[in-house]
């Protein structure tokens, strides 16, 4: 099976801090690797797979202020569907801007519909659901609009994330620094827990940063570090009491939720989007719809058993799983 796996070009694949749709794709093009399958992964040439690499974008417009998304995007596009029918199929993981090419093709596409921005990129989605299979990352992102192939969790390389049995005092938020994250959330809960709180991730949002955040960061407590990686970003994953995950959207899936599960560090999240389908309230985290919930909750943290937390990461949520759901749902597109 010779597949071609289309990545974004924000980031670097897999990325050096964030990039959550470029590490997804990662991950699982080295399963697929692992498997025996044949993958090409087109992304930016700055890229690190044990895949065969293709492409032209020479970096992620996400690092390079000289790249332009749209015109390297459409040059990232025309370069795999060029050569579309040296493939058995093609598995796009950027978006909506790939179905444009969907009727030029006779190769299957299958789509990973990473969340949706607007419905006002529904028209792009709406019109190509006949000729592209799409996959929903979590039931509560299906849009009712939609047909779709399949639901796939994310999952992660397990063994990658150290258990840390004990944690420590301190809570932890780990994500953009945008209102939908509820960076400004986490620090009402933390402060009024009078624990410490360890905030990491990009500033999405400058204004909400400078009002929200950088007020609050005395390094007493409140400390915002940036964006982490490497196994500076796994300490921080966990070494900490709770992650307050206090968002205010509906969240179509949240890599940070389970990553900081498979340190064994337990959840506290607002009851929204997918959460329901990666916590289970009251054995690997609770969730809550107020802010003094979340408070009660960060003071019966010790009722959750940290390594149940991992165990459930471990059964629902490995890599291994995503990849053979992904190949499964591959042959049964192929009827192979």
């Amino acid at each position: 099976m010779r597949v071609a796996m289309l990545a974004p070009i924000a980031w670097r694949t897999p990325p050096r801090t964030y990039g959550p749709w470029e590490l997804v794709t990662s991950m699982l093009t080295e399963a697929l690797v692992e498997r025996g399958v044949d993958v090409t992964l087109f992304a930016t040439l700055d890229s690190i797979t044990s895949a065969t690499l293709d492409g032209v974008v020479p970096a992620p417009y996400g690092d390079d202020a000289s790249i332009d998304a749209k015109v390297w995007e459409f040059r990232h596009l025309a370069h795999l569907f060029e050569q579309a029918g040296q493939f058995d199929l093609i598995h796009n993981q950027a978006d909506f801007p790939a179905h444009a090419f969907a009727r030029l093709t006779d190769t299957p596409i299958v789509t990973t519909i990473h969340g949706f921005s607007s419905d006002r990129i529904l028209p792009m989605y709406v019109e190509y659901q006949e000729v592209v299979h799409y996959v929903a990352i979590s039931d509560a992102d299906r849009h009712p609009d939609l047909r779709y192939a399949a639901t796939i969790h994310h999952g992660i390389p397990i063994d990658d994330f150290p258990f840390h049995p004990v944690g420590s005092d301190d809570l932890l938020f780990f994500g953009r620094i945008h209102p939908d994250k509820g960076a400004a959330e986490a620090i009402v809960a933390a402060r009024a827990s009078g624990r410490h709180l360890h905030m990491y991730g990009i500033v999405q949002d400058t204004d909400y940063y400078e009002q929200e955040v950088q007020p609050s960061d005395d390094g007493v407590s409140v400390t915002y570090h940036g964006a982490v990686g490497g196994t500076q970003r796994l300490h921080a994953l966990g070494a900490a009491r709770a992650l307050l995950h206090l968002i205010n959207f509906e969240e179509p899936f949240g890599l940070s939720v389970i990553e900081a599960m498979a340190c064994g560090t337990p959840v506290i999240a607002s009851r929204r989007g997918s959460m329901p389908e990666l916590i289970e309230h009251g054995v690997t985290g609770f969730l809550v719809d107020s802010l003094d919930e979340a408070h009660q909750a960060i003071e019966r943290i010790n009722e959750i058993d940290r390594r149940s937390v991992r165990r459930a990461v471990a059964d629902r949520f490995t890599i291994d799983r995503m990849a053979d759901a992904y190949l499964t749902l591959y042959r049964r597109i192929l009827g192979v």
